[in-house]
């Protein structure tokens, strides 16, 4: 723009205009170079030189037009050519000095991005192989991983097929001691059928001996006598039988595996049958052990859908708990009587089955942990820990009920099952 307006200027000779487009441009230079100095750039002293000689040169190119004493001092620079020249110089420094900045900037700008970009390749060179290292690194330990995964699960699954054997024998062996602590309640409740049908066998012989002898002598009446007692004999012969029959036919259907078939049954019988034969096995263990035994059953309460067998199993494992625990608070206290009881009654659609002891009870801190499998307060050898267990399970997941257990430490404990 500003070769333009020298144009003009040369072309019509206008010095005002020529003067104006001086300031115009000795200005912007000067804001630039005030700028760059400021700013600090690195082509700074190339602007600030060529502003000092644009000046130099533009303030002879004036005072030697305008100031006659300068031109009287300087004679030479009153003429044309000097004149120009120092038009011209002044002219021109400042574009000079500006291209010579800008290349200049431009010059340490590529050299810049240059560093920049051979600095940016090799960072991302060593950014590269560092993940190369890294996503190495994680194979390997990928590889680890999973081989000591591997391992792992092997033994665990080991260790698993272990516990489950174990489980399964201690199971069994709960299972085996359920069924002996029964048989030998089984055991001494038919003993005594069996007392009555050897002394009544007995004396039946004898009886018969004596009625051979009578018909021998022809004591019609003494043999006929002897023929009707003979015939009640018999008849107890029978019943003790039957009685001892029906006893072992419990003792078969409890030693059977179940097979969870479910049939209609009197809750009440099954609880009074199972609770005389525990009994009686505790007696079979402790001759000397006595309790008094007290039943409150509802006769109006309907049969259960249940498997005699399970439910056989848990009413077992409540009495031998509660017969524990009033034996152990027994030989803790002289002046004590034991007591168990049995209570059922319908509640709310539901039957409810209550095995209530005064034993020694049980303490709040272990309360939460009776249902859980293995655990036991006995001495060891007198107890697996799964009774409880199993119970519950049949209880709840087996019938679909549910158990709870009440007690107070010193002053005994409830056992609640609902169907």
């Amino acid at each position: 723009m500003l070769a333009v307006i020298y144009w003009v200027d040369y072309q019509n000779g206008v010095l005002w205009i020529e003067i104006g487009s001086t300031i115009v441009m000795t200005t912007e230079a000067l804001r630039v170079t005030v700028v760059a100095v400021r700013q600090k750039h690195r082509g700074a002293t190339i602007l600030l030189v060529g502003m000092v000689c644009s000046l130099t040169g533009l303030s002879l190119r004036y005072l030697s037009m305008f100031t006659p004493i300068f031109a009287t001092l300087v004679p030479f620079s009153t003429t044309d050519i000097y004149s120009n020249t120092f038009e011209t110089f002044g002219t021109l420094c400042i574009p000079l000095s500006l291209s010579v900045y800008l290349a200049t900037e431009f010059a340490f700008t590529s050299k810049s991005l240059a560093a920049q970009l051979a600095a940016v390749k090799q960072l991302s060179a060593q950014t590269l192989a560092q993940e190369q290292e890294k996503q190495l690194m994680l194979t390997q330990q990928n590889e680890t991983l999973e081989q000591k995964v591997t391992e792992r699960t092997a033994q665990l699954q080991h260790s698993l097929d272990t516990l489950k054997t174990t489980q399964a024998q201690l199971i069994q062996k709960e299972k085996m001691a359920s069924l002996g602590e029964l048989t030998a309640g089984i055991a001494h409740e038919i003993q005594n059928p069996l007392n009555f049908v050897n002394n009544f066998a007995e004396v039946s012989v004898e009886m018969a001996d004596e009625l051979q002898q009578s018909l021998q002598k022809g004591e019609v009446t003494n043999a006929a006598d002897l023929s009707t007692e003979l015939r009640e004999n018999m008849t107890y012969i029978v019943e003790n039988g039957q009685r001892a029959a029906a006893i072992v036919r419990s003792m078969l259907e409890h030693s059977r595996s179940s097979t969870g078939e479910r049939r209609p049954t009197n809750l009440n019988e099954l609880a009074d049958e199972y609770l005389k034969l525990a009994y009686h096995g505790m007696r079979a263990k402790d001759p000397d052990f006595q309790v008094q035994l007290c039943t409150q059953f509802d006769e109006e309460i309907q049969p259960v859908i249940v498997a005699p067998q399970d439910m056989g199993r848990v009413l077992l494992n409540l009495y031998n708990n509660a017969f524990y625990a009033v034996r152990q608070k027994q030989s803790q206290q002289v002046d004590y009587q034991p007591q168990v009881m049995v209570c059922t009654q319908q509640v709310n659609g539901h039957v409810e089955l209550r095995v209530k002891d005064n034993g020694v009870g049980i303490p709040d801190s272990i309360r939460g942990k009776v249902f859980q499998p293995f655990f036991t307060t006995k001495p060891t050898g007198q107890g697996t820990g799964l009774g409880l267990s199993l119970s519950y399970d049949i209880v709840t997941k087996g019938h679909g009920g549910e158990m709870i257990i009440e007690s107070q430490e010193g002053q005994g404990t409830t056992c609640v099952v609902t169907i």
